[in-house]
């Protein structure tokens, strides 16, 4: 123990590591204790090689290198693995079973290393990288990486170098600028580029006060174009370690900078000079091209007008009245259909106006002397329509108006061909309104617009307002539609003035008229299509339906022996008053005398079977359209419903035996009739609905308010939808955009804070808007 206590370890020593390797003998190990003393010794710097010293880093240390290899390292490969002879490891039998070939690397590629890693001893005992490089010939070869350890050394001597003295001594060379011509004239372009300086700020005085003195300038170009001037400044005493200059000629040095500005400006100005010129003749060379242009199309121009000239120039030789060739309105036309073919600038340009009126107005004159317009309505109307593509104005088209100064086709129009037309107009009956119609038919696509207007407002329109007053339906054999309603193609909206009073005569020649006359429906029937449909219904319930109901309060109803004239006169007339007011007539003049027939028939011991027969005659004196009315159906199921109770009751039913079953299934069957004609009448209106589409459908007219409302609701993109479960006095509640709705009998209720308020459709859809 007194042993161990004088050998005291020394914990401020570095740390000694073992080696990697085998575990050597204690025997041994002894042997190599004592080498390892000696190793530990301090090794001088000196001693070392000159490659082995560090270049940056220098230092030592206690560390104890390994005097070994690494175990096994010098073994060759095919050792590699040899302990499991020894063992019960399966490695190798699995490597080899995925593909693993001895001799090559792992890997898909084999790209694995073969040899295993080798070790390098470090020489001393220095830090890592203190001794060079330590990679082993298998790194260099598997891992070639270059060191640029050195190239990073000689930068860093370099840089090092920038901060040393220069030990050549203090003198500098002088540095010389050379300006060549093409940086002086690239110097003058990019200067002309800059925007001269205006003349207020050429003359603006500039004191400088930069320097020791006070100066004066009177631009601010003066400024830039300052010189080191000789004794400009005063000389500074010199110094104990200034020395004298040995060479100082300011003035000369000012003189040579001088001469070197005054050449470079030269140069400069040179050079602008010539870009000039040469921009000049650029600009000379183009204009020459444009004026040559020009003359070509001047010398073309003055050709055309030359041979234009000549042929005018013929046609007015040939218009002279002693020319032995006279010209004709056939050659006229190819005369100009030349001109305008060929020489269609020149033409276009010209006034075509009086070469028209001077030549072709006189020909035209003489070819429409002898033409009446209602024995030939077609005569020249292919002439015309060639010159209106050869005179009339393209530029006047679109504007459709009336300027007979710059269209000579208009003017032909109105100052040849309107005076045969007034005057046939004026010696024309608007009763024989046939012939002037043709004639019209025949040049409405010819003749100006305004023409056709001026000919039916100020010519056939008064005279048909004039012959409608002398018109008298009670002694007039012709009837009035005959001679009026040719002009509604031609006229159209202008008629309308004439339908007040013919409405008025026709009033008047109704008053003592009686519905068995059949003549009124036959004067009244072609104006049906004629009127508007408000003026039509207005003058049938004023002048025709009074008629009728009289009629039908005069009719007798005997079943025993029924006289149907009177019924037979009024429902001619289904097909001109409207059903609703037919129906009224029923309602009012014949079904409650009717059903009064009925009920005293029953009550005193009938035939049924000839009620039924009478039942159903009457019945099919009604046109489908009216059975279907509901105000109709109504009262025949009334008379159905007297039947039955009839029928029910103890006197008639023992009195006539099978009476109550027949009733019954005439209710039956007439009931059953109702049901399917309503059912075929929804599918036609489906199946037309389906054919017309849905855009169709949108804009035809709608059947009841509800689809009014949906129109109206689709057309301004305004949602339109009931409310599911939601009712108000029976009746569903809609959704109107933001607003709740319901319809009732027509009226459209919108919710207020309160109550139910009636609004029309437009406030509802300004509301939901």
């Amino acid at each position: 123990r007194n042993g161990d206590k004088s050998q005291v370890k020394d914990y401020s020593a570095p740390v000694n590591f073992i080696s990697a390797g085998l575990r050597k003998p204690a025997a041994e190990e002894e042997v190599e204790d004592d080498s390892d003393e000696d190793d530990e010794k301090p090794i001088k710097q000196e001693e070392l090689p000159k490659e082995v010293v560090p270049k940056k880093l220098k230092t030592g240390g206690n560390f104890k290198p390994s005097q070994k290899g690494f175990a096994g390292g010098n073994k060759s490969f095919m050792d590699f693995g040899s302990w499991e002879r020894h063992t019960k490891g399966i490695g190798q039998k699995l490597l080899q079973k995925m593909g693993y070939v001895p001799g090559r690397g792992l890997g898909k590629n084999a790209q694995g290393i073969i040899s295993p890693i080798e070790a390098k001893q470090r020489k001393g005992k220095g830090a890592v990288g203190a001794y060079g490089s330590e990679r082993t010939s298998q790194s260099l070869q598997d891992f070639p990486v270059v060191d640029s350890e050195e190239e990073a050394e000689e930068a860093f001597q370099k840089d090092l170098s920038q901060w040393r003295k220069d030990p050549n001594g203090g003198k500098k060379k002088p540095k010389y600028s050379y300006k060549t011509v093409e940086e002086l004239k690239a110097k003058g372009r990019i200067g002309k580029q800059l925007s001269a300086p205006p003349k207020e700020l050429s003359q603006v005085k500039v004191i400088d006060m930069t320097g020791r003195e006070q100066k004066v300038y009177y631009s601010y170009s003066q400024i830039g174009h300052k010189h080191n001037i000789p004794d400009d400044s005063p000389q500074q005493p010199l110094g104990k370690d200034s020395k004298p200059q040995g060479f100082a000629l300011p003035e000369l040095e000012h003189n040579l900078q001088l001469l070197i500005d005054i050449t470079e400006q030269e140069i400069i100005q040179n050079d602008r000079q010539l870009q000039y010129e040469r921009d000049m003749v650029i600009n000379l060379t183009h204009e020459i091209q444009k004026i040559s242009e020009v003359l070509t199309h001047e010398e073309t121009a003055i050709g055309n007008l030359s041979k234009v000239l000549e042929m005018v120039e013929e046609c007015e030789r040939r218009m002279m009245p002693n020319c032995s060739n006279p010209l004709t309105l056939d050659e006229c036309a190819k005369i100009f259909g030349t001109l305008q073919d060929k020489y269609y600038e020149e033409y276009r340009m010209s006034d075509r106006v009086d070469l028209a009126v001077a030549i072709v107005f006189p020909l035209m004159k003489d070819y429409f002397k002898n033409w009446d317009p209602l024995k030939d309505c077609t005569y020249g109307t292919d002439v015309i329509a060639k010159w209106k593509t050869l005179l009339e104005n393209d530029q006047l088209l679109s504007l459709s108006g009336q300027d007979l100064t710059t269209d000579a086709f208009h003017r032909l129009m109105w100052e040849i061909w309107m005076p045969y037309v007034r005057n046939i107009i004026t010696q024309w009956q608007p009763r024989n309104c046939g012939p002037m119609v043709d004639f019209l038919d025949s040049w409405v696509h010819v003749i100006p617009v305004w023409v056709l207007d001026n000919i039916l407002d100020q010519l056939i329109f008064p005279k048909l307002q004039k012959e409608v007053e002398n018109w008298n339906p009670l002694t007039d054999t012709v009837p009035i539609h005959s001679w009026i309603h040719p002009w509604l193609p031609l006229m159209q909206a202008r008629l309308e003035p004439l339908y007040s009073p013919i409405r008025n005569k026709l009033a008047n020649a109704l008053q003592k008229w009686h519905p068995s006359d059949s003549s009124a429906k036959l004067i009244l029937q072609p104006w049906k299509d004629v009127f508007t449909p408000g003026s039509w219904e207005a003058f049938m319930v004023k002048n025709i339906v009074p008629k009728l109901g009289m009629c039908l309060h005069e009719l007798v109803i005997n079943p025993h022996q029924q006289h149907m004239d009177a019924f037979y006169w009024v429902v001619d007339w289904a097909g001109m008053i409207s059903v609703s007011s037919l129906v009224g007539l029923l309602e009012k003049h014949f079904f409650p005398k009717w059903l009064q027939v009925l009920c005293s028939w029953l009550s005193n011991s009938p035939n049924y079977e000839e009620i039924t027969k009478w039942y159903l005659g009457w019945k099919s004196m009604f046109s489908d359209q009216v059975l279907a009315h509901p105000s109709i159906k109504e009262k025949f199921n009334e008379a159905l419903d007297i039947m039955n109770r009839a029928v029910s009751s103890s006197v008639g039913g023992y009195m006539q035996p099978g009476a109550r079953e027949n009733i019954a299934y005439l209710t039956h069957t007439e009931r059953r009739k109702d049901f399917q004609y309503e059912a075929m009448q929804e599918r036609r209106e489906a199946e037309n609905m389906a054919q017309r589409g849905i855009g169709m459908a949108a804009s035809s007219v709608p059947m009841n308010f509800k689809d009014l409302i949906q129109t109206k609701a689709e057309e301004h993109n305004i949602v339109f939808m009931p409310v599911i479960g939601k009712r108000h006095e029976g009746k569903q509640l809609y959704t109107f955009g933001r607003i709740v709705i319901y319809i009732d009998r027509g009226v459209v209720f919108v919710q207020g804070e309160k109550t139910w308020v009636p609004t029309s459709l437009q406030s509802l859809i300004d509301m939901a808007k």
